[in-house]
């Protein structure tokens, strides 16, 4: 229910800028879903970490580039918790005031949902973090894009705390991207200069 979303024109993000680098310098530190590092603060209890995506960010966290959150909880959400889903629009909407965060019975969490990306966006300017690698489909964390080949699901939009990153000029992307795009993967390992290029589609 709550990775179910719509696609947006011009969404897609740039994955290729997602280690902000200028010049051949350093990438510096990446916000991070905590999920996706095998913290168990998903919705149900359980994580998302996956064999095609944690080694690289472990790789990074060991190396002091990451910084990991989970905007659910900072927003005051335990765990676990009723799966949640954005009705009528997207994380944008939501901020906006245009849409509501919704549990699977009913209850309205939009004022948790929007602390808690108030709060990761706290923490991405308190560590320096110009990029992010969130949660694929998460009504927090997803990031609008086009799918990718092979994906199987509803195309997807950006999540409260995604959105309000955008908004404030944090590049964004998807695990999903990392296991789909092997020059991704390289650049962020590396922190070289990645150039302009599209996510495959």
């Amino acid at each position: 229910m709550n990775d179910q979303v719509s696609p947006r024109s011009g969404s897609r993000p740039s994955p290729g800028h997602l280690l902000n680098c200028r010049g051949g310098r350093q990438a510096g530190p990446i916000l991070c879903s905590a999920c996706l590092l095998g913290v168990r603060c998903r919705y149900d209890g359980e994580n998302k970490a996956g064999p095609s995506y944690t080694p690289l960010l472990e790789r990074l966290l060991q190396s002091g580039r990451l910084v990991l959150v989970c905007p659910e909880q900072l927003g005051g959400l335990p765990t676990p918790r009723p799966p949640a889903a954005i009705e009528g629009g997207d994380g944008g909407d939501v901020l906006d005031g245009r849409a509501r965060v919704l549990t699977s019975d009913g209850q309205d969490v939009t004022p948790q949902f929007v602390r808690g990306a108030e709060e990761a966006l706290r923490v991405a300017r308190l560590a320096g973090c110009r990029s992010a690698v969130l949660k694929c489909g998460s009504p927090s964390c997803g990031v609008a894009r086009d799918l990718l080949e092979g994906e199987e699901r509803a195309p997807l939009l950006d999540g409260v705390t995604a959105a309000l990153l955008k908004r404030n000029g944090i590049e964004v992307v998807d695990e999903q991207v990392l296991s789909c795009n092997r020059k991704v993967a390289s650049l962020m390992a590396t922190g070289e200069e990645p150039g302009t290029y599209s996510t495959p589609g």
